[in-house]
């Protein structure tokens, strides 16, 4: 006869097993769907100045200024396994110091029953546009991207880029006095 403590055990066990099974069951109802998006990116205003870089070495560095326009219907991203997203707009460009350089520009948080249909106009970046040296005056190749991570219930956690970017071109001269 098997003691309380040992049926507790196989109880318990076997409650583990079903929930382990369940989740690997949600996890592969959505595994293989594709999370894309179209999106549309336009930059509006752009400059650039040359500033004292207080995170690295003394020098200036390049500072880069813009506003953009980001539209995105998010919805299809969505289903009964998604809690969240993340997005983020990166800026992607190449220098004669570095042969890629990416810096996060704007972020949002995108919860489950949120609106979904992202349309706003005239944003700053949330975070400093600061290259490590003089690569943003007379840029005209910095691309900007919408991507994001979808945040699951339960399984992996992607990373994935919208379909669509926006191009920068930076001015050949740098602006004195305050920017926007």
């Amino acid at each position: 006869m098997n003691s309380l403590l040992s049926r507790l055990n196989s109880l318990f066990a076997f409650t583990l097993t079903v929930m382990a099974c369940l989740t690997f069951g949600c996890f592969l109802s959505t595994a293989f769907k594709e999370y894309g998006a179209p999106v549309h990116i336009a930059v509006g205003r752009v400059s650039v100045k040359n500033m004292e870089d207080f995170t690295g070495p003394k020098g200036k560095s390049d500072l880069g200024f813009l506003t953009f326009d980001v539209q995105a219907d998010l919805h299809s991203l969505f289903n009964w396994n998604v809690k969240q997203l993340f997005l983020y707009l990166t800026a992607e460009y190449t220098t004669e110091n570095n042969a890629i350089n990416q810096v996060v520009l704007w972020d949002k948080i995108v919860l489950r029953g949120e609106n979904t249909t992202i349309n706003l106009k005239g944003l700053r970046p949330k975070y400093f546009f600061f290259d490590d040296g003089n690569g943003l005056r007379g840029n005209r190749n910095v691309s900007l991207w919408l991507a994001w991570n979808v945040v699951p219930n339960a399984g992996m956690l992607p990373l994935l880029a919208g379909q669509g970017t926006g191009h920068v071109r930076f001015p050949e001269k740098y602006e004195a006095g305050r920017s926007f």
